[in-house]
């Protein structure tokens, strides 16, 4: 076990991002951990970490490192823990990051049920509509809407998401119900403003068998789905917003569809994780419910 010290240390370095997080993991201090990794990076001559004052990152050949050692490390776990009787046993932190309002309104209630069917497991959410680092963040997993980018994670599709154009009766009333996508020039626009770019999203239409995309003038910009929603259901303009956020405006006549025949392709929703091998049964069960409420149309 020894020699597996400098493998723990650098792995859950790279897991947390610095030598005194990981070493309050661990139970040792940041300049023990800072010492057992520089000994795996001498002993196999590659630099793992850029350092600075306040944190590390990893190089190329640490990261390549990193997924592998995952591997290793889980096995082990899964070993240890089968041999102690408890690789059944759903305990722990579920550690989840998930977009705002889909964690809300969908995400909860499948948490909810997990933690009255395992007493002994216990629950971080952390709701945001910008993406965290999993690794960095020490996270099992995370909620991730639309086409996925970081090849360094494994993807489950497990739900779909539709966007809508929505806008209150009264606004469509005084301005006129556009019937093509050409006619929403001069429409008051409320768009929805990326946290993480500070840009505008764009809307999107399906035209044929493609997709365009749009950039309004906006006459109104929120960071908040919800919000977005809100200014519609007042009147303030068109919005286009993931249907899951319309539902209730739309149910109660707040809101209504427009060009609900130019609906683009829903976008997918997919779980992400560091890796899939031997997952703990806290993932596994999380997992096992995503799926079991897999919504039509995903994939």
């Amino acid at each position: 076990m020894q020699g597996l010290q400098p493998l723990i240390a650098f792995a859950q370095t790279a897991r947390r991002g610095s030598f005194a997080a990981a070493a309050r993991d661990l139970g040792g201090t940041p300049s023990t951990i800072a010492k057992s990794v520089a000994r795996l990076e001498a002993s196999l001559g590659v630099r793992l970490f850029h350092r600075t004052t306040r944190q590390v990152s990893m190089t190329p050949d640490g990261e390549r490192l990193f997924r592998r050692c995952e591997r290793v490390l889980a096995e082990l776990e899964d070993l240890q823990a089968d041999a102690a009787g408890t690789r059944q046993t759903v305990a722990g932190t579920l550690r989840i990051d998930a977009p705002i309002t889909y964690g809300r309104k969908v995400l909860m209630p499948v948490l909810s049920g997990l933690l009255r069917q395992h007493r002994e497991l216990r629950l971080d959410l952390r709701l945001q509509d910008s993406y965290a680092d999993l690794i960095r963040d020490g996270l099992d997993a995370a909620i991730r809407v639309g086409e996925l980018q970081d090849s360094r994670l494994v993807a489950r599709r497990f739900d779909a998401q539709q966007l809508v154009l929505v806008a209150s009766p009264a606004y469509l009333e005084a301005r006129g119900r556009p019937e093509r996508v050409d006619q929403l020039a001069g429409h008051a626009a409320i768009v929805f403003r990326l946290p993480s770019t500070g840009r505008q999203r764009p809307w999107q239409f399906r035209s044929g068998r493609q997709t365009v995309s749009l950039l309004p003038e906006p006459t109104v910009e929120v960071n908040d789905g919800e919000g977005i929603a809100a200014a519609a259901a007042q009147g303030l303009g068109l919005a286009q917003v993931p249907d899951n956020i319309a539902k209730e405006g739309l149910a109660s006549g707040a809101l209504v569809e427009v060009l609900a025949s130019c609906r683009p392709a829903a976008m997918p929703i997919s779980v992400v994780m560091p890796t899939s091998r031997l997952q703990p049964p806290r993932v596994r069960v999380l997992l096992e419910a995503l799926t079991a409420m897999k919504a039509p149309g995903a994939a």
